[in-house]
């Protein structure tokens, strides 16, 4: 049973990742909106929820262990499994933007300020409001870099309706939070069937899980063609969730954090952030960068379990 509502709960995911690209694009053309600006705020926002879900919840309960480690274990499968993949099963990635020179930082600044505020061993609230500031201070640099791209001739002939458009973006949206809720809880189950120790499931399935709507909306968008908004929803999803996810966690409960304990799983989402940089600064959108961010993903998930 638990195979079947994970494939069930994959298809809702693909299906709502397809209706999140359709209307973010359509919003992106009517107010002329880059497609980068559109993924790194709307869609990256809106694929952060099953992340904001999970970590306030396990906040909540006092499990702090777990908010961490499911924002550390995002940002490694961000970037090591959805960029790679998108790497590898894109024909060609021509961004328009110049991520290296306008976006590249980010990738960087929102783990350096963790790492940073984690040194005394907790996130208590001034440090999720430091973390909120943070993501204010994103969101204002991508209105102020926004780049109109190319209009796409066949969505400008469509009318624009809000009423329309806001209704399959909430469709949307819900079928990739629901999907990747029931996908976490079916992987679990399963792990849990085959022995696999509560730790593991929650570091790398809840991680996993929790990164399917980056996976399923950069791949569709990758291989739309749509570069900007494949790469930029994942840059804006990392943010999101050091800063957003971590920041209101932090805010409804301390969080504890082990640096030393942690030493491995933290020094590798900061060095994937890295490569991240070099990748953009040396424009390596192709499939050797792919094979290499799996390669990296492979060598976390050998030492981690």
């Amino acid at each position: 049973m638990d195979f079947l509502i994970f494939v069930v709960s994959m298809g809702a995911l693909i299906y709502g990742a397809e209706f999140i690209i359709q209307q973010s694009e359509k919003i992106a053309l009517h107010y002329n909106i880059s497609h980068f600006v559109i993924g790194a705020t709307l869609i990256a926002l809106g694929t952060s929820l099953p992340e904001m879900a999970v970590s306030m919840s396990a906040s909540m309960k006092g499990s702090g262990d777990i908010a961490v480690a499911n924002v550390i274990g995002s940002t490694i499968f961000n970037i090591a499994m959805v960029l790679g993949a998108v790497f590898l099963l894109a024909k060609k990635i021509t961004p328009d933007r110049d991520l290296f020179a306008k976006d590249s930082a980010w990738s960087l600044f929102p783990i350096l300020v963790f790492i940073l505020m984690a040194i005394d061993g907790k996130l208590n609230v001034v440090d999720g409001i430091l973390f909120l500031c943070l993501m204010g201070a994103y969101l204002l640099f991508l209105i102020g870099s926004n780049q109109v791209d190319d209009i796409d001739e066949e969505l400008a002939k469509e009318k624009f309706a809000w009423t329309k458009t806001l209704a399959l973006l909430t469709v949307g949206f819900v079928f990739v939070v629901v999907g990747a809720d029931f996908a976490i809880d079916s992987a679990g189950n399963i792990a849990r069937s085959f022995g696999i120790s509560e730790w593991v499931i929650g570091l790398f399935l809840v991680a996993f899980g929790t990164s399917l709507p980056e996976l399923t909306i950069s791949i569709k968008s990758a291989l739309n063609n749509n570069a900007d908004l494949a790469i930029g929803n994942i840059i804006g999803s990392n943010v999101a969730n050091f800063t957003m996810v971590l920041g209101v966690s932090s805010i409804v409960n301390t969080l504890n954090v082990d640096l030393s304990k942690n030493f491995f799983d933290i020094a590798a989402a900061f060095i994937v952030s890295l490569m991240l940089v070099f990748i953009t600064a040396n424009k390596l959108y192709n499939k050797s960068a792919g094979i290499v961010l799996i390669v990296v993903l492979g060598l976390v998930i050998q030492n981690s379990l």
